[in-house]
This record gives structure tokens, C-alpha cells and sequence, in this order.
């Protein structure tokens, strides 16, 4: 019998694929399909819904309003609903009208209509096709004829008499009955059937949905975020207050654009001007190409009724002066500075519910998308609504770092960089983003997941940061005034994405001893980790900004076999830099007992990991044996600041007896 060959070991370079997806994903597929055929079949039952839910978001801060006036529920929602039942209903009595003139107004413009293309038939336009066509037949005959030698000679017999015209069929005219009353009546009722009971049904459920809005909440809320009634009331409520103030300013500035484009061609000269301007406020909802459907129509009208070329020319005028200034002036300072929805998903969502219920989902598309990116934004099982729709970027600052860092590219990460630090300072960059970022690379290759090769570029990404970022100074820039976005938490709620570069006072530099200025007075010790000397030269390179001598050495140069050939003549502190600790921390205590008999430094450890045991309990602490420790490098540099300056006193790590020592150390855990 053969022995079994031991299977060969991947390469390198390659990372094991992922696993074939499990039965929630294949549920979770399941239920989309599913969810996406309702939609589409359903269309009857969900759409009058759907309008519902936009128009009460647009009802609310007026059935609130009329609450605060001591008006019961009942009433502001019945007075509510009338408003805007009555204010629908006037807006389609009147495009009736508009259009019903402009019907019977379109002979009289048969005339202009004529002459405009007789005038266009008869110029260079006109005889362009004839030029084409005579273009091609002399082009078809060059192609066909042959050369003159191969040509045969012209038969001379005589062409065949025409036949004799065959007489055509005789014509045949079909008279239909003349429309009894009650015909006249279904041809005119049944086409206003369906948009009647549909409008019914918005209103029956919009009543219910304003009646009911405290309970619907509270469903939702016990479909999506039970487990943490508090914040999710908080965030719902936030969330409907938000998007009704959205859905309200949008509306108010498409009906005033629409009232403008409507003065504008009242005064051009452009008829049913009411019409126009009804339309052009509708097709506002629709997103890119909104505007230029609804200034067509005015313009071919504006083209027919005028003799010459001036009305059509100033009603194109009218948008493409009106359009700019209300999407690029206006919009932006009354919005704030986004909207929620990333362009692509402007125009994929128009794509997708334009397919799904014709006009009417085109016209809701960006209404109901941004409710979704909301729900993403505040239900944390939606969250991948907000991930494929929302504007927000799809990784943090530190995955983004992470990334380049694996992809080997330097560039990219310094444009990042360069763009954040400008809202922040250096220390706080490296506390927030780079430090991070070096995590997420320390814990996968922890995990093993990292390749030699990749590992070897995230060193070089992040020492080629490190190194370019050596001449930016480690201020805190000016601050900048930031708008609320009109679907998120406003700013004055969102947890501070940014510190200062440091939280007390920087002591000048006057102050601190030539002996700190010196090279190598700080000595940045880099801990085992594959990743810890770049942490170590962050740390180094914002001590140095603040006047203060560092030097960075490897781990190796501690080691018990090198620490004698370490020269630290004219250092007076010892950081240590750790990205992670696994297992026992016995290892730095014995680092630090080392190089306490080396040299008689205050020693600083630096554990990056806030969450680390260590930095919680004091029992660990005292038997390390540091004076200090911080788990940040702003905190670091404060505090070699303040020890530099004699601010603070040099406190004396703990004293343990022997004892005491053995005690400590079998409560810690046993290395891996």
C-alpha cells in the first residue's frame, strides 16, 4: 500500500479562497428575489403606499405645527389632508384647463408651423438630403459601372411598350354608429377611474399613517432595534424629523422654480405658462435630466407660435440661465453640503424604480432612495443600504490606509493623508488613521493571512509615509465651519471624529533642558511586532517636532545577547512602542528590567490597543514595573513634554517584593 503524499502547501502569495456561501446568504438571496418580484407584481397595493409614506414625511411638520396650537390629533390630521387634497386638486383643475386651451389653440399655429419648415425645406438644410442622395447615386454608379474596355456595345433593339394600367380597386368608406350618451360617458370616465381610486387610497392610508405615527415607530423599532430602545427612538425620531424638513425644502424649491419658469415664459410670451411651469416643478424630482425634459415642450411650443427665432431662443435662455443657479447656488446653501445619495445611486435608483412602476417610480426615486439610505444610516441590520446607496465612503480612514498599504501605494496613501490633515493635526493623523490602520496589518498577520511579500509593503508604505509627512508641522488647523446634512445626526450630536494635537497646553520650548534636545535623549524602543518600529518612528518624529531628541532602534538591539553593545550614554527617557501584546506580558518585564540596568532612564510604554489588559488593571502595571503608560501617542508626547520640563515628578514604579513578584506573575497568563 502507497503512503498518502502530504498535500503541498499554497504558495506564499496566494491566500486560500473564500468559502462557498452559507444557507444565510443563500436565504438572504432568496429574499431579495422575493422582496423584488412583490415590488413588481404588487405594484397596485404598494405604490399608493409608498406615496403615502413621502407625502406624510411633507404632512407632518404641519400636522406638528397645528398640534402645538393646542389642536387635537383628529382635526390636524382631517385639516392636513384637506390642504392638500384641495391644493392637488387645484393644480390638476387647472393644468386641465391649460391644456384643454392649448388644444384648441394648436390650429392656429398650423400656419407658423408650415412656414417655419417650408423656410427650412427651401435653404441649405432643406437641400442637404437631395445633396446626399444625388452623393450616393453617383458614388453607387462609380462603384457598378465597369471600365471602358469591358463595357459591351448598346443593344439596339427597341424598348418593350408600357403595359396597360391595370384599374385599381375600388375605394371603401366605413361609417360608425354615432356614440350613444352612455358610450360618451364610459370613454370619458373609465380612462379617470384608476388615478381617482388611486388617489383615494394615498389618502385613506395617509390618513392612517399620520393618525398612527407613534405606533408605526414603534413597530419598527421592534422589527429593527430592540435590543437598544433608547438610541433607536432617538434615531428613528431624528431620522422622520430630518427627512420631512428634506422633503419639504425640496419641495418648496421645485414649486419655486417652477413659479419662476413660469413668470418667465408668461412674460416671453410662451402660452399656458401655468402648464409649463407645473411640469417643469415635477420633473425637478426627477434627477439630471429632469430640467431639460421640461424645457422642451415649452420651447417647440415657443418655436410654433412665434414667427421668427427670439421666443423659442429666450425660453432656452430662461433654463439654461434658471436650471444652473438653482441646482448649483441655491440648493447647495439650503441643503448643506450633501444630500445623502452618492451619483451613482441617483441614477441607478431612477433606473431601477423606473423599471419597476414607469413614471410615477421615476418621479419618487430619489425621494425613496433617501429614505432607504436613512434606514441604513440608523438600523444597523440596513446598514448595507446606506454602504451601496449613501455618499458616505465605504471604508474608514484607517481600512482605506490599510488598503493602500496592502496594494504597495505610497502616493495614494500621502494624498489621503494630505487631505485629512487638513482638518486635523499630525498627532491626531497618526492617532486616528495610521495607528489603525497599522492594527488592522498587525492582526492579520497575527491571523497569518498577510504574505511575506505584503507585509514587506505595508513597512514600505508606511515608513514612506512617516518619512513624507517629516515636514509637516503638528499643528491643529483652523477650523471649519461644517453644515448639518439634512439626512444625518447634525454636528453638534455626532461623536468628534478629530481631537487637538494635544489636550493641555504645550509648554515652550524654551523650557525644556539642552540634555532633552540632544540626539538620541528619547530612545524609541520598537516592540517585537513585525509592525511596531513604524509605530515607534511616529512617535519619534512628532517628539522631535515638539524639540525634544529622539532616536529609533529595533527590537533586536534589546535582546539579551545586544543590549550590551547598546550605547544609551545621554538618554533620559525610554519609550516602547507596542501595536499588540499576545499572550504574557513576561517579555516586557523583562525588556524593562534590562534596560533599568543599562541605563537609570524613566521608562514609557506605549500600548496603542486602548482596550489592552494591561492598561486596566494595576496589578499588571506594577509588576512591568514602567512609570508610565499611555495608549496614544498624543498622550506620549505630553507626557515626555511635561517630564522634560520638570512639570510633573518623576513617579517611582511600584516596589514588589519578591514575593510579591511571584505572586503577580502566576496570575498573569501562561505565553501561547
Amino acid at each position: 500500500m502507497r503512503p498518502t503524499p502530504a498535500p503541498v502547501p499554497p504558495p506564499e502569495t496566494e491566500i486560500q479562497p473564500p468559502g462557498v456561501p452559507g444557507l444565510s446568504g443563500l436565504l438572504t438571496l432568496a429574499v431579495a428575489v422575493v422582496v423584488l418580484a412583490a415590488l413588481y407584481v404588487g405594484q397596485d397595493v404598494f405604490l399608493p403606499v409608498v406615496l403615502a409614506i413621502l407625502l406624510a414625511f411633507v404632512l407632518a411638520p404641519f400636522v406638528d405645527m397645528m398640534r402645538k396650537w393646542h389642536m387635537g390629533r383628529v382635526p390636524a390630521v382631517i385639516i392636513a389632508v384637506l390642504v392638500a387634497l384641495g391644493i392637488i386638486l387645484s393644480l390638476g383643475t387647472t393644468i386641465g384647463f391649460q391644456v384643454a386651451g392649448l388644444a384648441s389653440d394648436i390650429p392656429r399655429y398650423q400656419t407658423t408651423i408650415e412656414s417655419k419648415v417650408g423656410s427650412l425645406r427651401e435653404g441649405t438644410l432643406g437641400k442637404l438630403p437631395a445633396l446626399l442622395k444625388d452623393f450616393g447615386r453617383r458614388f453607387d454608379k462609380a462603384v457598378a459601372e465597369p471600365p471602358p474596355e469591358q463595357q459591351a456595345p448598346a443593344s439596339s433593339s427597341a424598348p418593350a411598350p408600357p403595359a396597360a394600367e391595370e384599374s385599381g380597386p375600388l375605394p371603401v368608406e366605413v361609417h360608425e354608429p354615432e356614440p350613444t350618451p352612455a358610450q360618451m360617458a364610459r370613454d370619458l370616465l373609465l380612462p379617470l377611474l384608476e388615478p381617482l381610486a388611486t388617489t383615494g387610497i394615498v389618502f385613506v392610508v395617509l390618513v392612517f399613517i399620520l393618525m398612527q405615527r407613534e405606533d408605526l415607530r414603534d413597530r419598527m423599532i421592534r422589527l429593527f432595534g430592540a435590543s437598544d430602545l433608547h438610541r433607536t427612538t432617538a434615531a428613528m425620531d431624528d431620522a422622520a424629523r430630518r427627512l420631512s424638513r428634506y422633503f419639504l425644502t425640496q419641495l418648496a424649491l421645485n414649486a419655486a422654480f417652477g413659479v419662476v419658469a413660469a413668470i418667465g415664459l408668461w412674460l416671453i410670451g410662451v402660452p399656458s405658462p401655468i402648464l409649463w411651469g407645473v411640469f417643469a416643478a415635477l420633473m425637478r424630482f426627477v434627477p439630471y435630466i429632469g430640467s431639460f425634459v421640461a424645457a422642451l415642450p415649452p420651447i417647440l411650443l415657443a418655436a410654433a407660435v412665434d414667427p421668427g427665432w427670439s421666443m423659442a431662443l429666450m425660453t432656452l435662455a430662461l433654463f439654461l440661465i434658471g436650471e444652473p443657479l438653482m441646482g448649483h447656488v441655491v440648493e447647495p446653501i439650503v441643503y448643506g453640503q450633501s444630500t445623502g445619495l452618492s451619483p451613482f445611486a441617483v441614477v441607478i435608483s431612477a433606473i431601477f424604480w423606473t423599471w419597476l412602476w414607469g413614471p410615477v417610480g421615476l418621479l419618487i426615486a430619489t425621494p425613496l432612495t433617501l429614505c432607504l439610505v436613512v434606514l441604513g444610516r440608523h438600523v444597523e441590520r440596513l446598514e448595507f443600504l446606506d454602504v451601496l446607496l449613501g455618499d458616505r465612503p465605504a471604508l474608514t480612514p484607517a481600512e482605506n490606509l490599510y488598503q493602500r498599504m496592502l496594494a504597495g501605494d505610497p502616493d495614494e496613501a500621502l494624498e489621503s493623508a494630505e487631505l485629512l490633515l487638513k482638518e486635523r493635526s499630525l498627532t491626531s493623523y497618526y492617532d486616528e488613521v495610521a495607528l489603525r490602520g497599522l492594527q488592522l496589518a498587525a492582526n492579520d498577520a497575527t491571523r497569518g493571512v498577510l504574505t511575506k511579500l505584503q507585509l514587506e509593503q505595508v513597512k514600505d508604505v508606511i515608513r514612506a509615509l512617516v518619512q513624507d509627512l517629516g515636514s509637516h508641522d503638528d499643528v491643529e488647523p483652523h477650523p471649519h465651519e461644517t453644515k448639518d446634512e439634512p439626512v444625518a445626526a447634525p454636528a453638534s450630536e455626532k461623536p468628534a471624529n478629530k481631537e487637538p494635537a494635544v489636550t493641555q497646553p504645550m509648554p515652550p520650548e524654551s523650557n525644556i533642558p539642552e540634555a532633552w534636545r540632544a540626539e538620541g535623549a528619547i530612545l524609541c524602543v520598537a516592540g517585537r511586532g513585525p509592525l511596531d518600529e513604524a509605530a515607534s518612528e511616529m512617535l519619534a518624529q512628532l517628539l522631535s517636532k515638539h524639540g525634544l531628541g529622539t532616536r529609533v532602534i529595533p527590537h533586536s538591539a534589546v535582546s539579551r545577547r545586544e543590549i550590551f553593545n547598546l550605547d544609551m550614554s545621554g538618554v533620559q527617557m525610554v519609550c516602547i512602542s507596542y501595536l499588540e501584546i499576545s499572550g504574557t506580558p513576561a517579555h516586557l518585564r523583562y525588556l524593562l528590567r534590562r534596560l533599568k540596568q543599562k541605563a537609570k532612564a524613566p521608562t514609557l510604554v506605549g500600548l496603542w490597543p486602548a482596550e489592552d489588559a494591561i492598561l486596566k488593571s494595576e496589578t499588571m502595571r506594577a509588576t512591568l514595573g514602567a512609570n508610565y503608560y499611555v495608549s496614544s501617542l498624543r498622550e506620549a508626547v505630553v507626557q515626555g513634554l511635561k517630564v522634560a520640563t520638570g512639570e510633573e515628578k518623576l513617579p517611582e514604579p511600584a516596589n514588589t517584593s519578591a514575593a510579591e513578584e511571584a505572586t503577580a506573575a502566576k496570575r498573569l497568563p501562561l505565553p501561547a
